[in-house]
């Protein structure tokens, strides 16, 4: 059961439901039993008045639990979700990965968050450390050597603003307690020492990460330097944005237009003082909710700084962000917003002008982590293009909420898909495009499908804001309507 290429697309609930249950016929009864959890249809949900003017779908699926076994799962480590997200990105600290080499050196620079300085001198993002564990250290423990490594790195490079301490799986199972040499470093240095348990085996996925970092942040460094900053009306705390191709940096020229102060940018470009004054600000900006709900939390119960997410991805939702953001502040800032959106109307004008022929009416699959699955649906809405399916490899049940948010009806859901039902929906819904990770690039390309890196933008970029938009539109273009595609036929086009 699948779609001709000559229909036109619309989201079908019992051609999705026909595909799960295909999919899930392949199983043992146990598997079955677990992953028909998993994968869902959107539906129609009441949506409160404040939505009223917005269709809202249900996309309840289980989420959050650990993955099946054998099934080739997508996921990350609690390490990546600390090191290679969350802290990795902070400029003016050395990140040390404890433990043997190869998770630092899978973890090496690879997610493009660009940052401003001088490598090696005041910033590393793009340098890797590790305490390259060998047999010897997993015997006799390795806090000897992490003490003479901080040692190093201090003498190295100086200007070294703080280290953090990222563990690997063996720190936890052979017990090295590297909080005593975090706080033996500290007094030693004057430096911050932070360090992370987030060793690989915690939790199911990456995401168990993200909030041990968040957790390290609160506990190690907030409230334990004296930070001068005059404090002003709009300062506020971008978090949760990485700085994937720029991102961050769009994201900043868009708030600074219409009059606001951003303090604080976590953790793309960030220094390790922009966190520590992060209290100070008036409002944090949260973008990846996923990964920075936790401190955004903490700081409105402790120092009674609210927070909220905004979407700077495609003019509809920049538009509504820049709104929501300024209806927190005064009239000046209010009017402002409005002064920026009608500044780049004509822009927009002129990326849909140009790319909304090529793009309308084509269906798009999602694959990602953090918010991308949800925040980026709009952004090809506006193209005229048709999310068809769309799902997370390590969400909670609130980010589902979220995404009905943006999602229409008849909607395939998937959470942690498997490379097999991954391949089995694109046979069967058969997108124009496919936006996923690295790893499902190529299968994808195989198929004769085209194919976006969605986890960092595939070279390109920034995304964010209204430039980016024209990036994005671009992008897109280049990947459906590439020529290549026309050189060979994806299987289901073969003759028999």
């Amino acid at each position: 059961m699948t779609y001709d290429d000559e229909t036109e697309y619309q989201n079908d609930g019992a051609l999705h439901q026909q595909l799960i249950a295909d999919v899930l016929a392949q199983y043992p009864d146990k598997s079955r039993k677990r992953r028909q959890k998993h994968l869902s249809v959107a539906k129609p949900a009441d949506a409160p008045e404040a939505e009223a003017e917005r269709p809202v779908t249900d996309c309840d699926v289980k989420s959050n639990i650990k993955s099946i076994p054998g099934v080739m799962t997508i996921r990350g480590c609690a390490y990546a979700g600390s090191k290679g997200v969350v802290w990795g990105p902070v400029k003016d600290m050395v990140h040390i990965s404890h433990g043997p080499v190869g998770c630092g050196h899978y973890s090496w620079s690879q997610r493009r968050n660009y940052y401003t300085g001088h490598t090696g001198v005041d910033s590393f993002v793009t340098m890797q450390f590790t305490s390259d564990f060998q047999e010897k250290d997993i015997v006799f423990g390795g806090d000897k050597k992490l003490e003479k490594l901080i040692d190093e790195i201090n003498e190295l490079f100086p200007l070294a603003k703080g280290i953090s301490i990222q563990s690997e799986c063996p720190i936890g199972l052979i017990g090295d307690d590297i909080e005593a040499v975090a706080r033996k470093k500290h007094k030693e240095t004057g430096k911050t020492m932070v360090p992370v348990r987030c060793e690989g085996f915690r939790g199911v996925s990456q995401s168990l990460g993200h909030h041990i970092a968040n957790d390290a942040i609160r506990d190690w460094v907030l409230d334990k330097n004296d930070i001068e900053l005059q404090p002003g009306p709009y300062d506020v705390n971008v978090i949760g944005d990485y700085n994937i191709g720029g991102d961050a940096w769009a994201s900043r020229i868009l708030l600074e237009e219409i009059g606001l102060r951003v303090v604080g940018n976590w953790s793309g470009d960030a220094t390790l003082t922009e966190m520590e004054r992060a209290p100070k600000a008036k409002l944090n900006l949260i973008h990846c909710y996923r990964s920075m709900n936790y401190i955004c939390r903490h700081m409105e119960e402790k120092y009674g700084v609210p927070w909220m997410e905004y979407n700077f991805f495609g003019p509809s939702q920049i538009a509504d962000s820049l709104r929501n953001i300024a209806a927190h502040f005064d009239e000046t800032i209010q009017q402002n917003a409005e002064k920026v959106i009608a500044k780049y109307q004509p822009l927009v004008d002129a990326i849909l002008a140009k790319y909304k022929p090529r793009l309308q009416g084509k269906k798009v699959m999602l694959y990602v982590g953090g918010l991308r699955p949800r925040h980026v649906v709009d952004a090809y809405h506006d193209l005229g293009m048709e999310i068809a399916a769309t799902g997370y490899e390590f969400a909670h049940g609130d980010d589902y909420q979220r995404t009905g948010h943006y999602v229409k009806d008849g909607t395939l859901i998937y959470d942690d898909v498997t490379g097999y039902e991954l391949e089995k929906f694109i046979e069967g819904i058969r997108p124009d495009l496919v936006g996923s990770g690295v790893k499902e690039k190529y299968p994808t390309q195989k198929l004769g499908i085209p194919f976006r890196q969605m986890h960092s933008w595939d070279y390109s970029g920034p995304y964010h804001g209204y430039d980016g938009f024209a990036i994005f539109a671009r992008d897109m273009d280049l990947a459906i309507n590439n020529p290549v595609w026309g050189l060979f036929k994806a299987p289901w086009k073969k003759a028999a």
